[in-house]
């Protein structure tokens, strides 16, 4: 039974799969087909409501917000795959040679994430940022900095779990060659939970990033993100809430899908759920 199918058996993995899908077919299309343009301004049509012409209404700039959503799931897609790259390019190589050869060389690692781990994840992509400058690209970097510890922590568990075992031992009696060993046989046998993790991040990302948006850190007026909508919202909050509330749906529906697909995707490649089940 192929991966695909024996997500969609799982409740949690058909829905996570459904949204997901959505905002990666709105972000892909939306960029072509918004009703309007994102970044077009109509004073004359300021905080209108939702109508007909303006579905999810218009901001103080008379910007049409689903327009802005749009395109606004475009630019979080990209963040979050820039920034996941980055963690898993870095840190599950990282993990992977600090695991299974151990020594000083994993006790040097292990002490570096542990110091990057000491501060909350958004804390420390805000400190980078403000290094690096501010920028959405900067974001999407310090975002990705900040998650390398993650993925090279628990690269680093699951090569220690199964360094052991025997098909190992066998590889090594029969001469297999070390990089060899690594890619073929550790990694492979070790990557499940980090492909798990990768949905996990993929939200987190997300939420980070339009944090960083929202504090002004990030994406910059007039960037339709997400983040960046809702810090230019909030002053209306009591006169006009539906320009914060869409983008917040939005973004919601995002993180929910990932991690409702991370969710699922934990169950079916547990060989011990899967048994049970």
């Amino acid at each position: 039974m192929t991966l695909l199918r024996r997500l969609m058996r799982s409740r949690l993995g058909t829905i996570g799969m459904g949204l997901v899908f959505i905002v990666v077919v709105i972000a892909i299309l939306g960029i072509f087909i918004t009703p309007h343009n994102p970044l077009e301004q109509d004073f004359d049509s300021s905080l209108q409501h939702p109508s007909l012409n303006h579905p999810m209404g218009t901001d103080i700039f008379g910007r049409d917000i689903l327009s802005r959503v749009m395109f606004g799931a475009h630019i979080s897609l990209l963040v979050g795959s820039i920034a996941v790259a980055i963690g898993f390019g870095f840190g599950v190589p990282i993990g992977l040679v600090s695991g299974f050869y151990g020594g000083w060389f994993d006790v040097l690692v292990q002490r570096v994430i542990d110091s990057l781990m000491a501060l909350p994840g958004i804390l420390l992509a805000i400190l980078i940022v403000s290094i690096l400058g501010i920028s959405l690209q900067n974001a999407m970097i310090a975002v990705g900095v900040s998650i390398i510890p993650v993925f090279a922590r628990l690269m680093r568990s699951s090569v220690i779990a199964i360094k052991e075992e025997e098909f190992l031992e066998a590889a090594r009696a029969i001469g297999v060659g070390q990089v060899r060993m690594l890619v073929k046989h550790v990694f492979l046998n070790a990557c499940s939970p980090v492909l798990v993790q990768i949905s996990y991040q993929y939200a987190s990302s997300i939420l980070w990033a339009a944090g960083l948006s929202f504090l002004g850190l990030g994406a910059q007026p007039p960037t339709p993100e997400w983040g960046a909508m809702l810090a230019g919202g909030r002053t209306y909050i009591i006169t006009a809430p539906h320009v914060i509330t869409f983008p917040g749906l939005a973004m919601m529906i995002a993180i929910l899908g990932f991690n409702l697909l991370g969710e699922a995707l934990r169950d079916v490649l547990d060989p011990r759920v899967t048994f049970y089940k």
